[in-house]
């Protein structure tokens, strides 16, 4: 569908049970056809934050148990490896 029209507004609003309630007012002596664009939200990553709970000692531990480089090393040869 194409849709020609000089003057375009947008308004944001929230869609719930059937119903679209705008943010602000919107008035106008005739009718007008809309075009409503659902946005889905997402999480936003950055407000992830990390907490001591998230760390484990044992789980590290055990991971690391099989490991028999140097840590340090390896965080070397990575640093080198990403230049």
């Amino acid at each position: 569908m194409t849709l020609k029209n000089k003057n375009m507004t947008s308004i944001v609003g929230t869609y719930q049970n059937g119903h679209l309630k705008l943010d602000k007012d919107y008035s106008t002596k005739n009718p007008v056809k809309v075009l409503v664009t659902f946005l889905e939200e997402e999480e936003d990553e950055t407000e992830k934050k990390l907490s001591l709970n998230d760390f484990s000692f044992s789980k590290s531990k055990k991971n690391l148990e099989k490991y028999k480089g140097s840590f340090a090393d390896s965080v070397i040869d990575e640093r080198r490896a990403a230049q």
